[in-house]
């Protein structure tokens, strides 16, 4: 069978890490086979001339949600389950078309829509996925509003498991891995779109977050967690967490402690300006609107504060429901307190770092999947070439696969 080449030529090349100029580079099947600044020879390949145009790996959007298909998460957690997959499957076609060729999912996605993504029957990013996110009873995850008694259906809801103990927590953690999961998502203090809990609860035990840690390292994986007040960053990390998701109301101290245990702070300021902005008009819930002000102009400086003590940032977004289509604006966000080199290392080799895929994805490097972007224009002097929802992305391709291409 003859294997599938495409060769790059004459583009301005963003390899995860720096740009260069007038570089050429050769694919072979699913994997880069070689990058040059001088000109490849390669009988066969389909060429494509990119004068003019930026060749960069496929964005990583770190913090995603496909099954997040309503503002409202209860709501969405009672859809019947074959309308929810075809909702997600909406979702992660439209991210995508955006340059995204791999998310992380922090809770709800599963085997089916990864697999089903890996077939081809959904033509969206790869995805690695928490399975159901692990929450104590009334903590962020436990969607039950203050007047609803529990079910009698078990512990098991739509994004989320409620375990309390240590016990619980480690069957919750030992469930999903045996379901595939590629890292376990925790909450360790409250959130925004959670009915009963003030963002300031800090939740879960330490004993309790360390058997999610050691349970996750049994198959070689890592624990997520979301958390917004510094004493929650902190003591995580200490308990062996190795993401912190938003972070929004971290410390210097905090910030300290994440960098000397080489953990990551995945911020997600897209979410919040998006709540802000059209929350109301697309159906957010009162609790949420209410609780949005106590986090949200925290983020920028967040992002400073992390930069100043070195902490390794990964990009994600945290959308939720039709506010999924705001995914790309959480470059010029960054770009407010940030150099746009950052940010897009952020989207690219940093997350791939995070996801322990750096050889692979994130990069354009000789035995990296062919997970490629063309982006019309030059990203270093303008973000605003990858907003929107991918018009100024002519192409893409995961696995050497063409899931876009436009004429040019």
């Amino acid at each position: 069978m003859t294997v599938r080449s495409i060769l790059f030529r004459n583009a301005r090349l963003f390899d995860g890490e720096a740009m260069y100029e007038n570089a050429h580079v050769l694919v072979e099947g699913d994997r880069i086979k070689e990058v040059s600044d001088r000109e490849i020879k390669s009988a066969g390949a389909e060429t494509l001339d990119l004068s003019g145009r930026t060749l960069m790996p496929g964005l990583i959007d770190a913090h995603f949600h496909a099954y997040a298909t309503d503002l409202d998460l209860a709501k969405a957690d009672q859809t019947v389950r074959s309308l929810h997959a075809l909702e997600a499957h909406a979702l992660l076609e439209a991210s995508l078309q955006r340059g995204f060729t791999t998310v992380r999912d922090a809770a709800g996605a599963d085997y089916g829509l990864a697999k089903a993504t890996e077939k081809g029957l959904i033509k969206g990013p790869r995805i690695f996925y928490a399975g159901r996110a692990i929450t104590q009873t009334g903590g962020h995850g436990d969607t039950r509003a203050a007047g609803v008694e529990p079910c009698a259906c078990g512990q098991m809801q739509g994004m989320s498991w409620v375990a309390d103990g240590p016990d619980e927590v480690r069957k919750a953690v030992r469930e999903e891995l045996r379901k595939g999961a590629d890292q376990i998502k925790i909450f360790v203090s409250g959130g925004i779109s959670s009915p009963t809990d003030p963002v300031w609860m800090p939740q879960f035990s330490d004993e309790e977050i360390r058997v999610a840690v050691a349970e996750a390292a049994t198959r070689r994986t890592y624990v997520m967690a979301h958390a917004y007040t510094a004493e929650s960053i902190a003591r995580a990390v200490k308990c062996g967490v190795r993401s912190i998701e938003h972070g929004n109301l971290i410390d210097r101290a905090a910030a300290e402690v994440v960098k000397a245990h080489d953990a990551f702070v995945v911020p997600t300021l897209a979410t919040y300006d998006a709540l802000y902005k059209y929350g109301a008009a697309t159906g957010a819930p009162d609790f949420l609107k209410k609780k949005l002000e106590d986090v949200r102009t925290a983020g920028l400086e967040a992002l400073v504060l992390l930069q100043e003590v070195g902490v390794s940032m990964g990009f994600g977004t945290d959308l939720l429901g039709a506010l999924h289509a705001h995914q790309s604006e959480e470059f010029l966000l960054r770009a407010r307190v940030m150099q746009p080199l950052d940010i897009l290392r952020s989207a690219t080799s940093i997350n791939a770092k995070l996801l322990n895929r750096e050889r692979e994805l994130g990069c354009v490097k000789p035995g990296a999947l062919a997970d490629l972007i063309v982006v019309d224009g030059d990203p270093l002097e303008d973000l605003s070439v990858l907003m929107g929802q991918g018009a100024r992305i002519p192409a893409i391709f995961k696995g050497g696969e063409a899931l876009k291409k436009e004429a040019w």
